[in-house]
């Protein structure tokens, strides 16, 4: 049964940090690009970050400088590094994969895996 669980999510104030986790179970991560979406109060889900299989990342312009999303595919787990953290950036995370998402500007495959999500608060 393929799975993906987001971690690490919480309550900080504006100029912290905080790590996001995602691991997976039920499929590997080395042949799938990976990456992270949010969904802040009222708004859209956004795409966040992307890994591709080679390790090559991409990152919406807002994140650029403060976050950082890496990959361990030996234990099948995606990390979100954020720093410098918003108010702007409090939103439920998620993280995603797919075989088929091959840019960060174009939407995941609707055979994506997605996880249940994070809560992430900045206070200011």
């Amino acid at each position: 049964q393929v799975q993906l669980m987001e971690s690490g999510g919480g309550s900080v104030q504006a100029g912290g940090s905080l790590r996001l986790s995602c691991a997976a179970s039920g499929f590997s991560y080395s042949n799938y690009s990976m990456g992270w979406f949010r969904q802040g109060p009222g708004k859209e889900r956004e795409k966040v970050a992307r890994i591709d299989r080679n390790g090559r990342t991409a990152y919406v312009d807002s994140v650029k400088g403060r976050f950082t999303i890496s990959k361990d595919n030996a234990k099948n787990i995606l990390y979100l590094e954020m720093n410098s953290l918003k108010p702007e950036d409090t939103a439920m995370y998620y993280c995603l994969a797919d075989k088929g998402w091959w840019l960060l500007s174009l939407d995941p495959t609707a055979s994506a895996y997605w996880g249940q999500g994070t809560q992430v608060t900045v206070s200011s």
